[in-house]
């Protein structure tokens, strides 16, 4: 139905929307698709349609549904108009990583929007900002996901100023459900892989034992031990293991890791 509307009555629904209801409309799950539906069909209605946006930014992209809209916008208005919302998120990107649904629109326009504006100078700055503050995010319920989000764009630069932000909080993070998930990607690769495995080796041997035997540390170590054997890190691969041998029996308990003892085992 929309495909055969007229330029006139494009402008003239785009002009009722973006009245005051607009952002209530696109609140409204079935509002939001439909609104998305007329984005980039009329340059004269994407103008009401972006000025509607931008009065009530934060507002659209921090809800649930009207974030579609304000992402859908990004992704069709032309390059003039997707360069102003840039500039209208870069000084919001930490309020939008920490709202329970900012950060799904704010990792949408990370890797999604195929245009170079986003994927080069601004692309730097934005994924720069996410990893000078990576010890927050990482401790926030929302945050979390944008820097694991951020790590698996496999960015060498950013993934070693993430591993950077967090040294000295590797170990505490890996006792975490979500922190762990962000130790375990910064294995991913050699550089910031060695700035963990050189936290596991100097904590204290208890606390090594205990995160060993963690829910979720325990995947931490599996993997430090794993990526250290196939990197030829021996170096680090064995003071791992020499801190973890005297206590492989306790790993074998139902509350250890039968995993880490495998590993130990296999070259002890």
């Amino acid at each position: 139905m929309i495909s055969r509307l007229s330029r006139r009555e494009l402008q003239e629904i785009a002009y009722f929307l973006t009245s005051d209801p607009f952002l209530e409309i696109a609140r409204n799950k079935n509002g939001s698709h439909r609104l998305q539906s007329l984005l980039g069909k009329s340059d004269d209605a994407d103008n009401l349609f972006f000025a509607a946006i931008l009065r009530r930014f934060l507002h659209f992209m921090t809800d649930r549904y009207a974030s579609y809209v304000a992402v859908r916008g990004m992704q069709v208005f032309n390059d003039e108009k997707k360069e102003l919302m840039y500039e209208h998120i870069l000084p919001h990107a930490l309020q939008l990583a920490c709202d329970r649904h900012g950060y799904i629109a704010l990792n949408e326009v990370i890797t999604d929007l195929d245009h170079p504006f986003y994927r080069n100078s601004a692309g730097l700055y934005r994924r720069a900002s996410v990893a000078r503050n990576a010890l927050c995010l990482s401790n926030d319920p929302s945050g979390n996901f944008v820097v694991q989000h951020v790590l698996t764009l496999y960015d060498l630069r950013c993934t070693r100023n993430v591993g950077v932000s967090l040294r000295g909080h590797c170990v505490d993070l890996s006792f975490k459900k979500y922190g762990s998930y962000i130790v375990e990607k910064l294995l991913d690769t050699e550089e910031s892989m060695a700035v963990v495995v050189a936290e596991l080796l100097e904590c204290d041997v208890d606390r090594l034992m205990r995160l060993a035997r963690n829910e979720f540390g325990s995947f931490v170590v599996v993997k430090a031990l794993r990526v250290t054997q196939e990197m030829n890190r021996f170096d680090l691969f064995r003071g791992l293991v020499l801190k973890l041998v005297p206590f492989r029996n306790l790993l074998r308990r139902p509350r250890g890791s039968t995993t880490i003892a495998a590993i130990i085992e296999s070259v002890w």
